[in-house]
């Protein structure tokens, strides 16, 4: 609805309040008339009505508005738009303006255009909420005084934007499959989101190597998402998950398109993490992973994008290829570096690493510092039992 109406406003704000304007709308009508047989369409047609409204009102682009949009017309593409054939991922496009930083286009994006609370999106960047409110703020403050114009990028457009649209998918999918709060590990509605757009990006731009590794990433995460939980909802680690039930023809599928993206080139930072997973899910049991083909990845990874987190999951490998006590001086040199220490993963590796090498005690704080930094039910539940197992020798 906001991508619809935002072709008619090209102001992101006026277009948000004409999609609420819509909702309070549906609020009356639906209860007197009852719900209509499409409802997404309805609501559609009234937000981009109300935009008209409100253009009409301030007496702006009055000779235009025929040309934007017909009164009964709710399928019009305007001939700029036929660059990017899909309203979101147009609307993505568009909000991921070069003039902006890109943390500030990629938290702009996912706020308005993918639908991630701000909570959400701070745990993202590792930042605290109000400092994330800010910086979205500030976005849209500096949208609106550069006259940045809400308009669809040209096709030469795209490649300069496309990275930034690449990591926006990317977060969506990683803030949907394991979510920061709430009951469940997988929040289906993002993850499902980002896996279309993925395929959508993809399409659009089937020479861009990145958007092939994207969707090979996407691809081998969604094949075990099935797996990552048991019945009763306990969060299984990938030694744990039944890879019998692993969608095979989606890692064959990713496989393609990871060969294809290395033999067309050096691989990018999308490329190389699908490497990593399709590793994983193609070996046929935990004991027999290519952990030195992994380790050799993530440090190609961390050449090429240096970041704690990517540093953090190569010491796992570290651990594995070497032995836990050379990854923990790794964990360690990151826990003093800082940028990490809200980070729950930093401290629940740091805590495995520990009770591998026999330090169960200290391995019990990493754990209780991992749990006071997760809100969701299932990762609380995992931790509960690990310490719990430590403490008291509970299975």
């Amino acid at each position: 609805m906001l991508a619809a109406t935002v072709r008619v406003t090209r102001d992101l704000d006026a277009a948000e309040e004409a999609v609420q304007d819509a909702y309070v709308q549906a609020l009356t009508a639906w209860e007197r008339d009852g719900v209509p047989a499409r409802p997404g369409a309805w609501l559609t047609t009234a937000a981009r009505r109300n935009a008209l409204n409100m253009l009409r009102r301030a007496r702006t682009l009055e000779l235009k508005l025929p040309l934007l949009l017909g009164p009964d017309d709710t399928d019009t593409v305007l001939p700029e738009a036929q660059a990017v054939p899909d309203d979101r991922l147009r609307l993505i496009f568009t909000c991921c303006h070069p003039a902006l930083a890109q943390q500030a286009r990629i938290a702009l994006t996912l706020r308005l255009v993918c639908g991630v609370a701000t909570p959400d999106i701070a745990h993202a960047f590792l930042v605290s909420e109000p400092t994330m409110a800010a910086r979205i703020t500030r976005a849209k403050k500096k949208i609106a005084a550069a006259r940045i114009p809400y308009a669809v990028p040209t096709a030469e457009d795209l490649p300069e934007r496309v990275d930034t649209v690449l990591t926006v998918i990317h977060l969506l999918y990683t803030t949907g499959h394991t979510a920061s709060s709430g009951q469940n590990l997988v929040r289906d509605d993002l993850t499902a989101r980002a896996f279309d757009l993925a395929r959508m990006l993809h399409a659009l731009l089937p020479d861009n190597r990145e958007t092939g590794g994207l969707l090979a990433l996407l691809l081998v995460h969604e094949a075990r998402r099935a797996t990552r939980t048991g019945l009763d909802g306990r969060l299984l680690r990938l030694e744990e998950q039944d890879r019998t039930r692993w969608d095979r023809d989606l890692i064959a599928e990713a496989d393609r398109l990871i060969v294809a993206a290395l033999t067309a080139g050096p691989p990018g930072r999308f490329t190389l993490q699908a490497a990593i997973a399709a590793l994983h899910a193609q070996a046929p049991s935990y004991r027999d992973t290519n952990w030195p083909q992994i380790l050799m990845l993530y440090t190609e990874l961390q050449r090429i994008w240096p970041s704690p987190v990517v540093a953090l999951n190569r010491a796992v490998a570290v651990s594995m290829v070497d032995g836990p006590e050379a990854a923990l001086t790794e964990v360690e040199a990151l826990e003093a570096d800082g940028r990490l220490a809200t980070y729950r993963y930093l401290h629940a590796t740091k805590a495995d690493l520990l009770h591998r090498l026999g330090r169960d005690a200290e391995a019990v704080e990493a754990y209780q510092a991992a749990l006071a930094l997760t809100d969701n039910a299932a990762e609380q539940q995992f931790l509960t039992e690990r310490v719990d197992r430590l403490e008291f020798g509970r299975p």
